[in-house]
């Protein structure tokens, strides 16, 4: 017996080569669940309030830096126009 199956007790039955990881994956998949509900509950969820307030600080501060750049790429294309207008007709 090797270390898996002394240490799982004992096994109805043994399914040979890749039949065993099919064989095996209830069992994985159960740990897998179990180990993410032990997780979850240590999750430290932010309130309501907490929520809002870093909702609106994010919408504020995309908006204002969308209207930055809206702002700044008008102010380099229209001066990139107007150097290439320039610079053509000379």
């Amino acid at each position: 017996m090797n270390k898996e199956e002394a240490g799982s007790g004992s096994a109805p039955f043994s399914v040979p080569g890749p039949l065993s990881k099919i064989a095996e994956y209830p069992r994985r998949l159960r740990a897998f669940l179990h180990d993410v509900r032990v997780e979850m509950k240590q999750v430290n969820w932010p309130s309501r309030s907490e929520v809002w307030s870093t909702t609106i600080v994010v919408t504020l501060t995309v908006t204002f830096f969308g209207l930055y750049f809206f702002v700044t790429d008008s102010v380099f294309g229209r001066a990139a126009n107007w150097v290439l207008h320039y610079f053509s007709n000379h």
